[in-house]
């Protein structure tokens, strides 16, 4: 079978990312935010006493707290158009042929039904302010896994969610995990008990519809000692002449000889705020693994962190970011070493071009007495050419002598010799630049599953057309 030139490719990722859905929503807050919108999702959403008082108290922190002046510029960021809560459907659904028709079309199209039979242990589908799909196989229900929308979690289980809820972003952490704690809505609560081992990912979907949309996910992640998951996260928008936000929260606790590895796959449209906190917490011989896979979004400030503070806790960051024109990708991450032995491995690839702008930030923080910690930072930037952007802003602070970071940082553009050789055994100048950029990404592709490796190099083919030549 022949192969699809990248032309055709870019028109199918359109088609299948970029609609937009006619749908009549079932409850819109309208746009802006203030304490009674506050106290309507709360109705809306039973709330009780202590979740509304949560919400309220970190309004007030959104409130006080100014926007970030460093990393990508928000001055343009226009919050009062935001609508901070829409609920799309009137329940959520374990049955697919009970999810309403537009939004099943929506879902089709992305192609999650068949993810779902597939490869997936369950998968869970949020569109707009909630979740309207959810589905656990049997089998791990029969474990004692739970895998539940945020909201439901919270109303089954209070005593699990309110004791690691905000443990590890609290509302004061910055100015939009205080607009999350206010106003979440939707996400995933995934508990992994004792021993348990899930072999194969659990998934879910995020899919912001209307115009000036807020989506507010809250995910929050157990993995209980000695169990071991693979969660991984899709995002997509289409596009419209204003823009939306997309602010979530993640917090995830890894107990002592757990294992997490967490995955994201973002493709938001072009006119996307992503603004994230991230982070997760090891104790002793956890490992948490972030690979984080950063393309379109007007700007995107994501910082997955870990928190080492169990003797030999391990953490690894793989993150990937790709801008175009007038976008602006300000990525890293933060490893924080508190306990003894303790070891992570920073792993960054950004690629820029027609101008766009990538940024590496880091942090490696080793505390005193983290004896025989050690940190290995590697980030490699691509630029494509001239009128492109990459920075790299690390920050490098040891207070233990026993400890040891490296640091390596690389600048290059497409090497004409490589071009020149793949073009002598008869590929195009575009093909053959697609492949050196398939090899530059590859140390992250490569830990994707199978299925996800390939839309992710189809997704760099589709936004590599027109960059050379």
């Amino acid at each position: 079978m022949a192969t699809k030139p990248i032309s055709e490719i870019n028109t199918d990722y359109k088609d299948k990312y970029g609609f937009n859905d006619n749908l009549e929503n079932v409850i819109d807050t309208g746009s802006g935010l203030n304490e009674d919108i506050i106290r309507k999702i709360c109705t809306y959403k039973n709330n009780d006493q202590w979740l509304k008082e949560k919400r309220l108290a970190a309004y007030k922190i959104f409130k006080s707290k100014h926007l970030p002046l460093w990393g990508a510029d928000l001055s343009e960021i226009d919050l009062d158009s935001i609508h901070y809560f829409v609920r799309a459907s009137k329940k959520q659904s374990k049955k697919w042929e009970d999810v309403p028709e537009t939004i099943k079309n929506t879902f089709t199209k992305l192609g999650i039904p068949q993810a779902e039979r597939k490869f997936l242990a369950g998968v869970s589908t949020q569109y707009e302010s909630e979740v309207i799909y959810h589905k656990l196989k049997e089998h791990w229900n029969k474990l004692g896994i739970i895998f539940e929308d945020t909201d439901s979690a919270y109303q089954k289980y209070p005593e699990l969610f309110k004791k690691y809820f905000g443990k590890a972003v609290p509302a004061t952490d910055n100015k939009f995990a205080a607009l999350n704690t206010a106003v979440w809505s939707g996400g995933s609560f995934i508990y992994v008990p004792k021993g348990v081992k899930i072999d194969i990912p659990l998934q879910t979907y995020f899919r912001i519809n209307l115009k000036n949309m807020g989506q507010f996910e809250r995910t929050l992640i157990i993995a209980d000692e000695g169990s071991s998951i693979h969660y991984i996260e899709g995002c997509t928008a289409p596009m419209y002449s204003s823009d939306s936000l997309h602010s979530a929260v993640v917090e995830v606790f890894v107990e002592k000889e757990a294992r997490v590895r967490y995955t994201t796959i973002q493709n938001w449209s072009t006119n996307v705020y992503n603004l994230v906190t991230k982070r997760s917490i090891v104790k002793e011989n956890g490992i948490m693994e972030w690979i984080d896979c950063n393309l379109g979004s007007k700007i995107t400030m994501k910082y997955p962190s870990i928190y080492l503070v169990g003797k030999k806790a391990h953490g690894e960051v793989l993150s990937m970011a790709l801008a175009g024109q007038n976008q602006h990708l300000d990525a890293g991450s933060k490893m924080v070493h508190s306990a003894p032995n303790t070891s992570s491995i920073i792993t960054s690839k950004s690629i820029c071009k027609n101008g766009g702008r990538t940024s590496y930030r880091g942090l490696v923080s080793i505390l005193k007495g983290a004896t025989g910690a050690k940190s290995k930072v590697n980030c490699d930037a691509m630029i494509l050419d001239d009128i492109s952007r990459t920075d790299t802003y690390p920050t490098n602070i040891c207070d233990e002598e026993s400890a040891t970071i490296a640091h390596e940082a690389t600048v290059s553009k497409v090497d004409e010799d490589q071009l020149a050789y793949l073009m002598s055994r008869g590929l195009s100048k575009e093909e053959a630049n697609s492949l050196i950029i398939s090899g530059f990404i590859e140390p992250i592709v490569k830990d994707l599953p199978m299925e996800y490796a390939m839309e992710m190099n189809l997704l760099i083919k589709m936004n590599m057309e027109g960059s050379v030549g």
